[in-house]
């Protein structure tokens, strides 16, 4: 009747990788420059889970005794997006990032889009997607043609008003798309993009949906699978995993989302939760919102003894994130980040977990504790943490 739950709050670096020159993110560091910029933070639970023991952060000193073990994770595959971050975390690494196009797509992958869906494209530029719809949403109103867009991340992001062109509509080109982009353009996500509104005043949807590519080994997911254990997401989680192996509760909100891993914790359902909390990359660190980013994570933290109480004695609850996304940089894209690693429940020491060198051995403990032989790319912290 074991039980974990793993909360990734999207985005939530704690400092730059080792290797975060190759990436050009010197100087990111997610939670350590928003508590600069904010005047030190006020986030009183996760600072007795332990979070300031695991990182200098403003306004957030170490506690002697925290409630929760405490780490910090380090990429080891190549990239810094969300679909990386989590494979990682589920054992799988990647030996090189996934392809970006920092000129647009060519001209050729657009062209069959277009003759695919039926429908004309504009756009095809990078650019943030507030940005792109004010630019681009006139003539898409006037027209119908799908706006195409993309960033420093390798996604390939489909806008449409939802009064012009039907959700399911959407869908369907996205699938399209997804289908369409393998080798040599294996891009890691296409993301349909609904938007509603007027011009000036346009705003995107909580319909989102990302299709990713699937993961190109077994995944924690997969084995739990294999070995009958029950799997539920909350979020995007299952759409970065292609849909193999888990099915998640789509939600439109961070408030959203706790209330449903909140429901998770007080079921009677077994095996394992994986859930992402979106807001703070969605929302906030792509829109260089410091405000908003601190504002959510207060949100979480308000939440956090809620959820800890839920706890039952065979329950494991990690607290995690897949990369950076620094909101007080010039830029608005994903930081090659270090990610905080925080492990609650009645059965675990509150013990330092060191500097872990993946974000699998996150995955490999979570087998280890449901009594799975999977182990991924990661080693388990079982040891550390001695549960009984």
């Amino acid at each position: 009747m074991r039980r974990a739950a793993i909360i990734v709050l999207d985005g939530v670096g704690i400092g730059a990788a080792p290797d975060a020159a190759q990436y050009g993110d010197v100087g990111s560091d997610t939670l350590g420059n928003v508590a600069r910029a904010v005047g030190g933070f006020d986030l009183p639970n996760l600072a007795r889970a332990g979070l300031g023991n695991i990182a200098a952060l403003a306004g957030m000193s170490p506690v002697d005794a925290p409630t929760a073990a405490w780490g910090l994770m380090i990429p080891k595959s190549a990239g810094k997006d969300s679909t990386t971050g989590h494979w990682e975390i589920a054992g799988v690494h990647l030996a090189k990032p996934f392809p970006t196009y920092p000129n647009g797509f060519p001209a050729d992958v657009v062209e069959e889009f277009a003759r695919r869906t039926g429908r004309a494209v504009i756009g095809n530029v990078v650019g943030s997607g507030t940005v792109v719809l004010e630019r681009f949403g006139p003539e898409h109103e006037r027209t119908g043609s799908w706006i195409l867009y993309t960033s420093a991340d390798s996604v390939f992001q489909v806008a449409a008003h939802e009064a012009v062109v039907p959700l399911d509509e959407l869908y369907r080109g996205c699938e399209i798309a997804r289908a369409m982009l393998v080798a040599p353009h294996d891009v890691s996500r296409v993301i349909a993009r609904p938007f509603v509104g007027t011009a000036g005043a346009y705003t995107r949807t909580a319909n989102r949906r990302d299709f990713s590519i699937e993961p190109p080994a077994e995944t924690l997911l997969d084995a739990l699978q294999r070995a009958g254990v029950e799997r539920a997401g909350v979020g995007k989680v299952d759409d970065l995993f292609a849909g193999r192996a888990i099915r998640s509760h789509h939600t439109s909100s961070n408030a959203e989302g706790i209330r449903a891993i909140d429901a998770w914790l007080e079921g009677r359902t077994s095996g394992l939760l994986f859930a992402n909390l979106v807001d703070f990359d969605q929302a906030f660190g792509h829109r260089n919102d410091v405000p908003g980013f601190y504002g959510a994570l207060r949100e979480f933290d308000v939440a956090l003894p809620g959820l800890l109480a839920h706890l039952r004695e065979d329950d494991l609850l990690f607290i995690t994130a897949d990369h950076g996304n620094d909101p007080t940089t010039a830029s608005t894209d994903h930081a090659r980040e270090c990610v905080p690693l925080l492990v609650a429940g009645p059965a675990i020491r509150p013990v330092p977990l060191g500097h872990r060198s993946t974000f699998s051995d996150l995955g490999a403990t979570v087998a280890d504790w449901l009594g799975v032989s999977f182990r991924g790319q990661g080693t388990s912290m079982g040891s550390l943490l001695e549960w009984r």
